[in-house]
């Protein structure tokens, strides 16, 4: 699935094409990460990932991003409904995908913070409001699927 960096305009305005991975650990937690004091939307929590480069799949994005900010491998397992979102500067389509650690040691190289949490306790946080969407569609999905899920 290729997701073009621009893919379309909507009020004269671009639409930055973004992925997100929630992670799930093998006790079933996600892991969220909290923004910088310095990063746009300051302190609010949200999926990890990153915008989409030039050539770029939305999967391959996803593993760079995954990769340069928290310094782990992922496998991508599932894929969400993408989730458009307009900020007053910018309009995204935030793509985001269920995926397991492969590899590596979580370090922070962006974030503030980050945390390993049950889905019980997503709503829970100061959310990115691109990422509400997206945390309440896996919520619904972990919670009907709740021996299958992720």
């Amino acid at each position: 699935m290729n997701h073009p960096t621009q893919l379309s305009t909507i009020n004269c305005q671009l639409m930055i094409n973004v992925t997100c991975a929630i992670i799930v650990n093998v006790r079933k937690q996600v892991l969220v990460t909290q923004r910088s004091a310095t990063m746009p939307l300051p302190l609010k929590w949200e999926f990890p990932g990153g915008k989409i480069e030039d050539g770029e799949t939305a999967e391959e994005c996803l593993i760079r991003e995954i990769k340069e900010e928290l310094s782990i491998a992922i496998e991508i397992t599932r894929s969400l409904s993408p989730n458009d979102h307009q900020y007053p500067d910018k309009l995204i389509r935030l793509i985001p995908f269920i995926c397991r650690q492969t590899g590596g040691e979580l370090a922070l190289k962006e974030h503030a913070e980050y945390k390993w949490l049950d889905a019980k306790d997503l709503l829970d946080l100061d959310w990115a409001e691109a990422d509400v969407g997206v945390v309440e569609e896996y919520l619904r999905i972990a919670f009907t699927n709740k021996n299958s899920c992720c």
